[in-house]
């Protein structure tokens, strides 16, 4: 892979969130700030939400890398497609707990006890839902009606909601009042500007030992801005692109019209197709039945399959490229072996 070739001692530019490569942008601060305002509180809701592929997941990530063990017990569920009961499920097993062949009541009950032991030991309970705009109203009731959980003194859980923009439609419909009600801070992630997705390019670089090479002139850096618009997993995917594309061109410095080259591929790739397919596609649905479509969370997951594969095919790919550049470099009689002549008889 480019890794070794640019002397990079992973890869840079990978789609799974990883708070090791965590950039603080202005807005990712200011985040931080309110989730860390939310721990100091101790209670209610924080809920921050962003655009997909802002950052939210590596935020919270890096967030829980540094929270303080002997002081909170945490739990993140990013699985939100779920109804209200085996949300509740999941929310008992990711403190650990058993759930299986569990009522309703026997799993509160269950929640209760274990959130009483804790703050019995001095600590507090912290629940992260991440993808929180999956959830539907009944869903997030029952999750505003654990906070119900309270001693004299105190609240025994707090959760923080993250999710994309169509989350703040949920919290904001006639039916969530008592939920805006515990709701202590409230952020919107939003993309960075054109200067801060350069630092974010160069510190996930640096961040693997890169040196200045390759190199990227300004006119490349305002190319990968605008394909991206300051998402960071836009900025991401290009980015990797760009690299793979420098390791088998062989290129130690790139300009704009390189980075463009690589926006027109991925754009090629990525054209609906012609509407007569389309129309072929939808003649052979049985009926036309709509209703088997996939959830978005569904969909998410299967993207995200989509990624794994495509990263493995992209290092089978380079591997055999790999070899035939090799082969090609090779002069036709290093094996030692006499040149043959057609016109010589054996």
């Amino acid at each position: 892979m480019y890794e070794s070739y640019y002397g990079l001692s992973a890869k840079p530019f990978q789609l799974r969130p990883d708070p090791h490569f965590f950039y603080g942008s202005k807005g990712h601060k200011r985040a931080m700030a309110y989730l860390e305002y939310g721990l100091s509180q101790g209670e209610g809701f924080i809920v921050i939400t962003g655009e997909v592929g802002a950052g939210k997941t590596t935020l919270v990530r890096n967030m829980l890398g540094k929270l303080p063990l002997d002081q909170i017990v945490a739990a993140h569920i990013v699985n939100t497609s779920l109804d209200p009961e085996d949300t509740l499920r999941m929310v008992v097993s990711s403190f650990g707990l058993p759930y299986e062949g569990q009522s309703k009541a026997e799993l509160l009950n269950r929640l209760e006890q274990f959130l009483r032991t804790v703050d019995r030991q001095g600590k507090r309970a912290l629940l992260v839902i991440d993808e929180a705009q999956n959830l539907n109203a009944r869903t997030v009731e029952e999750l505003r009606m654990l906070s119900n959980f309270q001693t004299d003194e105190r609240s025994l859980l707090q959760t923080f909601l993250l999710g994309q923009p169509e989350f703040r439609a949920t919290l904001h419909s006639p039916g969530m009042q008592q939920l805006r009600q515990r709701v202590i801070a409230s952020y919107h992630l939003g993309p960075m500007d054109a200067a801060e997705t350069r630092a974010y390019v160069e510190h996930r670089l640096s961040t693997v030992g890169w040196q200045g090479t390759p190199s990227f002139d300004d006119g490349a850096y305002s190319a990968i801005y605008a394909y991206s618009g300051g998402i960071p997993r836009k900025t991401n995917t290009l980015m990797d692109r760009v690299l793979l594309m420098g390791y088998l061109e062989e290129l130690q410095a790139f300009t704009e019209a390189h980075i463009n080259d690589v926006v027109r591929d991925i754009s090629e790739e990525f054209d609906a197709p012609d509407t007569d397919d389309l129309g072929d596609a939808n003649d052979q649905k049985i009926g036309g039945d709509h209703g088997n479509e996939p959830h978005p969370g569904e969909r998410r997951a299967s993207v995200e399959q989509l990624d794994e594969r495509m990263m493995r095919l992209e290092k089978s790919i380079v591997s055999v490229l790999s070899i035939l550049k090799k082969i090609a470099a090779t002069p036709p009689n290093a094996s030692g072996a006499a040149p043959h002549h057609p016109d010589h008889q054996e």
